[in-house]
């Protein structure tokens, strides 16, 4: 039972990681540029957070009760920009992360074996997290992605900068070892 109580535990830090990368990558980037895409075909920063969005609200709303994707869902609309500025950005960015973070929040470790539903395809509630779990990453990847291509040479590395692995693996090996969570110490 321990075990998956850490599992929330860590599924929710988990999240919180992604969420802060994405963050400390948009804040990089100018405000206009959060519309910029490489092509048509491509996304902009704003399409992923809409679709990053859009996904958690779908997902974690009535997680337990409802299907995964609601009929109110328009999935293809969050790949077309409906946001003005940053501040729009954001607080649409913020709305799918509290939404995913309160609901992990009220689980307890008897509903990890609840079975859930996304388009009909049954998931164990913890099936249904780390099918999130690799689905957010992905699209925050895009996301750090464009913003290292637009600051350029001015990108603030979000994990262990080059040539600096040396000096991050010293620190951690200067701590005694113990059950942590890696982003304990970010």
């Amino acid at each position: 039972m321990a075990m998956k109580n850490n599992y929330i535990e860590s599924v929710r830090k988990q999240f919180n990681y992604y969420k802060m990368l994405g963050e400390q990558a948009m804040e990089q980037v100018p405000d206009d540029t959060l519309f910029w895409q490489y092509n048509e075909n491509s996304n902009s920063i704003a399409i992923l957070v809409g679709h990053l969005s859009g996904n958690m609200l779908s997902r974690f709303t009535d997680f337990l009760n409802s299907d995964g994707e609601k009929p109110w869902r328009n999935r293809d609309a969050e790949f077309e920009s409906h946001f003005e500025n940053r501040e729009e950005l954001m607080a649409q960015w913020n709305k799918g992360w509290n939404c995913l973070l309160n609901t992990i929040d009220q689980l307890t470790e008897t509903e990890l074996d609840t079975l859930v539903y996304i388009r009909n395809d049954g998931h164990t509630v913890l099936e249904a997290i780390n099918r999130q779990l690799a689905h957010y990453p992905y699209h925050i990847g895009q996301i750090i992605y464009i913003a290292k291509m637009i600051t350029d040479n001015n990108w603030n590395s979000l994990s262990i900068a080059r040539n600096q692995s040396g000096n991050y693996n010293a620190r951690k090996f200067s701590q005694e070892k113990e059950k942590r969570h890696f982003t304990d110490d970010l």
